[in-house]
């Protein structure tokens, strides 16, 4: 049976609106069970975790079932699943948590093509106890961050490497067990950026070869918080600051104050859901059946980005910037002569929700030349239809069309 988008889309309240929304990677819309599981969670009696009464022993059901769900999402032990308001927030106590182990003449390695928060809390945790900073840069030409590129930023004094999963901003996927064999072999630890990843593609953590690895849900139909993946053992020998009669267990030790119930059920929720858009004839575990659900979903998407792609080079007055040869349904456009933000302004107008910006991957939009401006974003989500791609393009040649571009 075919993806059948419509019936995802019909489970999607938001999207009554009638806009065609490319805007899913600063985080997509919400479905009814997700919704739904919010308020469930409220509706019912609440208290810190235990197993006395009824409050405490739905809190402790609710941590427990997300945990595992977000395991199965990540290919990760249920005891290496951390949660936290954010993956940024998430990112600065882990990088203040390892750097409490380096000191100066050690080297901590960063790549220019990543989210801005999976870059500055490993410079400032670096700097703060005189570690130096090292990046990892990427092809301009090609939207590429390739092996060598890291190989070439890693010394004997690597502790860490921080590198994406996918570019927020071009969909950039690096090769990342290449890039973890490469970091283990000069005993360093892999750090990796997967917020945009795990919205469109399986994860496995120990596939990938990370070390440690961070998402975050209202990025795949989700709620506003952040996870962290790791293994058990790995989080066992790192100390993070915490409150004294805080439990010092794992993964608690790391999750500081009360847990966001309403929000850890609606995660639950959320992978639920996605197990749900496997085909049919998917059965087994839960695990089992997101990994076929994805592959569903990289079909459908991936189809869409081609549709787009080709509609896009029938435009003149069109740069593309995403051209890795591994990537997400995620494209940077310019217009040269003209304003992206313009652009997304006179799309906006038509029903078309596309952003314009750098979208915090700074020293990306940088280094691709566009300075702090970034370009127009276009990015596909698991309830994008032809439809909406198609009122894209006729958006985008309309602007092209109606807007002189300068020195024209």
């Amino acid at each position: 049976m075919s993806y059948d988008v419509h019936a995802v889309r019909a489970q999607i309240p938001a999207l009554k609106s009638g806009s065609a929304r490319f805007d899913a990677p600063g985080g997509t819309q919400t479905p009814q069970p997700v919704i739904d599981a919010i308020v469930d969670a409220l509706a019912h009696p609440l208290a810190v975790r235990g197993v006395q009464n009824e409050g405490e022993r739905n809190a402790e059901a609710i941590v427990t079932g997300a945990r595992s769900a977000l395991a199965d999402l990540l290919g990760a032990d249920p005891r290496g699943i951390v949660f936290g308001r954010s993956s940024t927030q998430l990112t600065y106590d882990l990088a203040r948590t390892l750097a409490k182990g380096w000191g100066p003449g050690d080297e901590i390695v960063v790549s220019r093509l990543d989210h801005d928060s999976n870059i500055r809390p490993w410079i400032q945790a670096a700097e703060a106890v005189g570690a130096t900073v090292r990046w990892a840069d990427f092809d301009p030409e090609t939207s590429e961050l390739t092996v060598r590129h890291v190989a070439d930023a890693i010394g004997d004094r690597t502790r860490l490497v921080a590198v994406t999963g996918a570019s927020n901003l071009t969909g950039t996927r690096p090769h990342l067990p290449a890039i973890a064999r490469l970091v283990h072999d000069a005993g360093a630890l892999l750090h990796v950026d997967a917020v945009h990843l795990a919205a469109h593609a399986p994860v496995d953590l120990a596939a990938l070869g990370a070390d440690f690895l961070v998402c975050s849900p209202y990025k795949f139909l989700g709620p506003h918080h952040g996870v962290l993946a790791s293994r058990p053992e790995l989080l066992e020998t790192l100390h993070p600051d915490k409150l004294l009669p805080s439990t010092d267990a794992v993964p608690e030790r790391f999750e500081l104050g009360t847990l966001p119930y309403e929000l850890l059920t609606a995660s639950r929720a959320a992978v639920d859901f996605l197990a749900t858009l496997a085909p049919a004839s998917a059965t087994g575990s839960r695990r089992e059946r997101l990994t076929a659900a994805f592959e569903a979903i990289e079909a459908h998407e991936d189809a869409l980005r081609v549709r787009i792609e080709t509609g896009l080079a029938a435009l003149d007055g069109v740069t593309v910037h995403s051209r890795a040869a591994l990537r997400t349904p995620t494209l940077l456009l310019t217009f040269p002569g003209r304003s992206a933000a313009d652009a997304s302004r006179h799309l906006a107008a038509r029903g078309v929700d596309a952003p314009a910006g750098s979208f915090y991957a700074l020293e990306a939009s940088r280094h691709l030349g566009l300075g702090d401006g970034g370009g127009l974003r276009v990015g596909l989500a698991p309830y994008s239809s032809e439809e909406d791609v198609d009122l894209l393009l006729d958006a985008l040649a309309d602007y092209l069309t109606t807007t002189p571009a300068q020195g024209d």
